[in-house]
């Protein structure tokens, strides 16, 4: 059925949600997060710090609801500079487009963390937040 549009918002249509990416939770804004799955089943998470959104793909099997570091899949990163971190859409589509382009880690090299490295990531973390 094509849909014109004037048929939009007529009652029997539906979206196409044949692609099977979801966005489950989105919070906008210049500090905007969410969650979601990818159109082959892997959860994965954004978030925005600074100018930067990044997303983290995580394994389809996880053990526990909070992923850890162990879980990560593939990371991307892009700017924001030109969306508007205020519309749902832009953000949704840019996370959608960063998918395909999401770099394996080195299991070894992007696990290796030391206890030093990680008290002091955190506390760049809440520096950053104040």
């Amino acid at each position: 059925m094509e849909t014109t549009p004037s048929d939009i918002g007529r009652p029997g249509l539906k979206a196409d949600h044949t692609s099977g990416f979801v966005i489950e939770d989105i919070t906008v804004g210049a500090y905007a997060h969410g969650f979601g799955t990818t159109a082959d089943g892997h959860p994965f998470a954004f978030r925005t710090v600074r100018a930067t959104l990044t997303l983290e793909i995580y394994r389809r099997d996880l053990a526990d609801a909070v992923p850890g570091p162990e879980d990560v899949l593939a990371v991307a990163e892009a700017t924001v500079a030109d969306i508007d971190l205020d519309d749902e859409r832009s953000i949704g589509a840019l996370v959608r487009d960063m998918i395909p382009d999401a770099a394996t880690i080195d299991a070894a090299a992007e696990r290796d963390v030391t206890t030093v490295r990680a008290l002091l990531g955190r506390i760049s973390s809440v520096i950053e937040g104040m």
